[in-house]
């Protein structure tokens, strides 16, 4: 084998060493009566992507219904006013929900998210995310999970970073790279391949569930749909470890070769949104080109109904981990960060005048990988030395 090959190969299986060696010990649940305990709601206007959005506070969150707790499935929702008349006018909002987790996650962490139904239709602009807890946007880093427009039928991937950040060609992903640069407007994005991971095809499947991983040596994603997710996700329960082993080749795969993660990214919150039209879902020729035709703010005004009947999440749980090698870190000296008791106290609304600058508490210390990543990494770079050496 020519030492070039073997050193893909070595790389190949570094990636994939990691993954399959990774065991991860929980740290929190979202989900039952207490989800909309542990985060903070944003109390103003859509500033930050321009939509055509209010996020309103906590109380008349619950008030209006936009987000509760079926008492049925036991599921969140989380959804746009699908009631209220909006008049028109030069300058129109109706109302929707912006929340931010109050714990947030360092270098080390996974999160899942179990997912029935994404909010979608014209003007509708659903995200899980993720964001660095320092400002100004996005120095800390952004990690888009799942985001997508209107009647698109794919879920894509993204991040933000400051400058020097790439996605690179050659990783192992299924999933299609369309942008490389993560210091670009849209980020480094990687479109979904597996169908039925976006709109009205993903309600219909029942939904999924989405995972990532933040680690030292990229940041990966997955997506499974309800008739394919891994066991090791199916069977889990809160207080289970998770084992990646069963979990495959992820659709996104941000390796650290080509963008040093804990350089670019700092503890990160979790972020769930709606917002409507603003400045991807309501450009104009972006907007006739996903599936919508007219102008974006026409679905806006009037009553809202039938055209936000599918806005809305429906959120099984949202469970986060840490690597197993920082287990007795995380449970000591990050108590304050991570406590395993939920408040039922009202959630907190915070407000901010201008872009992702609103305040997040608890930022967790940095953790390290896995040493047996490590080991496995040194040792096939070793090997590929001693070849080099042989063939000198």
């Amino acid at each position: 084998m020519a030492p070039a090959s073997l050193l893909a190969c070595v790389l190949l299986l570094a990636q994939v060493s990691w993954f399959s060696l990774a065991i991860y010990v929980p740290v929190r649940e979202y989900s039952g009566p207490n989800f909309f305990s542990l985060w903070d709601y944003y109390d103003n206007v859509d500033n930050t992507t321009w939509g055509m959005s209010l996020f309103i506070s906590w109380l008349l969150a619950f008030l209006k219904s936009l987000t509760y707790v079926d008492p049925n499935s036991g599921h969140a929702i989380i959804r746009v006013d699908n009631t209220t008349n909006i008049p028109s006018a030069p300058v129109v909002n109706r109302n929707s929900v912006k929340i931010t987790s109050k714990d947030a996650y360092p270098i080390g962490s996974l999160i899942t998210i179990d997912v029935s139904h994404i909010p979608y239709g014209c003007s509708v602009w659903p995200s899980f995310w993720m964001l660095g807890t320092n400002i100004p946007w996005p120095n800390s880093g952004e990690i888009d999970i799942i985001e997508a427009i209107n009647n698109l039928a794919s879920n894509q991937y993204a991040l933000h970073t400051t400058p020097g950040c790439f996605l690179a060609s050659n990783t192992v992903q299924t999933g299609i790279i369309t942008e490389n640069d993560c210091s670009t407007g849209q980020g480094c994005v990687v479109q979904e391949t597996k169908p039925n991971s976006f709109g009205s095809g993903f309600a219909e499947a029942g939904g999924g569930v989405v995972a990532t991983q933040l680690d030292v040596s990229g940041i990966f994603m997955w997506f499974w749909p309800r008739s394919n997710i891994p066991a090791s996700i199916s069977n889990a329960t809160t207080s289970s470890n998770m084992d990646l082993s069963d979990w495959g080749t992820p659709t996104a795969a941000y390796v650290s070769s080509a963008c040093n993660i804990s350089e670019y990214f700092q503890p990160q919150n979790l972020v769930i949104d709606i917002t409507l039209c603003g400045v991807w879902a309501g450009v104009p020729s972006i907007y006739n080109s996903t599936g919508c035709s007219g102008q974006c703010i026409n679905n806006v005004i009037g009553t809202g109904n039938p055209i936000y009947n599918e806005a809305y999440w429906d959120i099984s749980y949202i469970r986060t981990y840490i690597a197993s090698a920082d287990a007795n870190a995380t449970t000591s000296e990050a108590t304050s960060t991570f406590t395993a008791t939920a408040t039922v106290a009202p959630p907190s609304t915070t407000s901010s005048s201008g872009g992702n600058s609103a305040a997040h508490s608890n930022a967790a210390a940095q953790v390290g990988p896995k040493s047996l990543f490590w080991v496995v990494s040194s040792t096939l770079f070793a090997i590929w030395l001693s070849t080099m050496a042989l063939g000198a």
